[in-house]
């Protein structure tokens, strides 16, 4: 049984490393988003396979049955790690989503470098590298 689940563990750590090179070398806002997104599936995913290893059976008893001491439970604290981070990366990207739609009315290309541009405009340094303090 462990053998399909170091499978599994290569793929996600791939997805992983995929989300994170996505992030690192693309240059539009949007396509970083989505690799962004990328890495939280897979984070999720990890924590699905690490709930998984100690058992499949969901931890909820009925009142008649009592529990028996050799199941196989899955483990509910990372569960409820799941569900939260679940919540909080969907609030993140609807907000990321917001800021790249605003700034899409300045650069529709999205480019870092022309952020990057605007902003050494604005700071009054031709690099962009102006002193912040």
């Amino acid at each position: 049984m462990a053998e399909p689940f170091r499978l599994l563990e290569a793929l996600v750590l791939l997805a992983l490393l995929a989300g994170w090179l996505g992030l690192l070398l693309r240059r539009n806002l949007f396509l970083k988003l989505l690799a962004m997104d990328v890495m939280g599936s897979a984070v999720v995913a990890l924590f699905v396979l690490l709930a998984a290893r100690s058992g499949l059976r969901t931890p909820i008893l009925e009142a008649p049955v009592l529990p028996q001491p050799m199941q196989a439970w899955a483990d509910p604290i990372p569960q409820a790690v799941i569900l939260t981070a679940i919540v909080i990366g969907l609030s993140i990207q609807a907000l990321l989503l917001v800021v790249i739609t605003r700034l899409a009315r300045i650069d529709p290309l999205l480019d870092t470098a022309s952020f990057e541009q605007l902003r050494g405009a604005a700071d009054g340094s031709p690099s962009g590298a102006g002193s912040h303090g």
